[in-house]
């Protein structure tokens, strides 16, 4: 009996994320996809302006509840609203913004998929599984080295910002571990993105679009191939101690 319950109630999870899912893909594709654009940007930035200049508090926070939202509901366009930051409120306190509204997002979305189905399917992974099945070694190893696998997973480009949020979430990662790893492992690409859009006002009057490519610019690669290879060490380090 408890058992048939139990997958009622993961059917009704199923049910209730992808419905969720969709709801929020027909608002976005319908209602929300022109506003999060750069063609918005490009057409309105100075009524932007004028409504930040006459309205700075309620700008400010506008902008940090939809970039939340925009993250935490996973749609397309936080790389957008990360240069609309620094349109809006320049590199500085712009870079502090984009990171707030980011970290709060991501945070949502990891505490809403840990709370659904991270629990229940890590403990469904233990109750099934040995511990020399490879799912459970790749949890234990990411259980002894979370902040280098996390900050990893940060910085490998190809990577979606959504499954980096996501993907913690369902291998048992502790909440204070995603948020810093989440904080320092975009730090590097806001703040290039932040630069960018301070400097948006200038493009837009010469009629330009900008180069949106953070990894073209060398100060970014740097930093950011460094701090790969920063979060590698620790592991690297445990397993020359076992092989010793």
């Amino acid at each position: 009996m408890i058992q048939e319950y139990n997958k009622f109630e993961l059917k009704n999870k199923y049910i209730l994320i992808v419905g969720f899912a969709i709801l929020i893909f027909l608002v976005w594709y319908f209602f929300l996809r022109y506003y999060i654009s750069y063609d918005f940007l490009v057409k309105n930035h100075d009524m932007l302006l004028l409504w930040r200049d006459n309205n700075y508090n309620f700008t400010v926070i506008s902008f940090v509840v939809i970039y939340i939202l925009i993250v935490s509901l996973s749609l397309p366009g936080a790389s957008l609203m990360s240069l609309t930051g620094g349109f809006l409120f320049s590199t500085f306190p712009g870079v502090l913004f984009n990171v707030f509204g980011a970290v709060i997002g991501a945070i949502f979305i990891f505490s809403a998929a840990k709370t659904f189905m991270g629990d229940f399917l890590l403990a469904k992974i233990k109750s099934k599984y040995t511990e020399d099945n490879l799912l459970i070694k790749m949890q234990n190893e990411i259980k002894e080295n979370e902040f280098s696998y996390l900050m990893i997973l940060r910085l490998v480009p190809v990577i979606p910002f959504f499954i980096a949020n996501l993907a913690p979430a369902f291998l048992g990662v502790k909440l204070r571990i995603f948020a810093l790893t989440t904080t320092i492992g975009i730090l590097p690409g806001t703040i290039i993105y932040t630069s960018f859009g301070a400097g948006l006002s200038a493009i837009f009057k010469n009629n330009k679009t900008p180069n949106l490519d953070i990894f073209s610019n060398p100060n970014i690669l740097i930093s950011s191939i460094g701090l790969f290879f920063l979060a590698l060490l620790p592991i690297f380090l445990k397993k020359m101690k076992k092989v010793n």
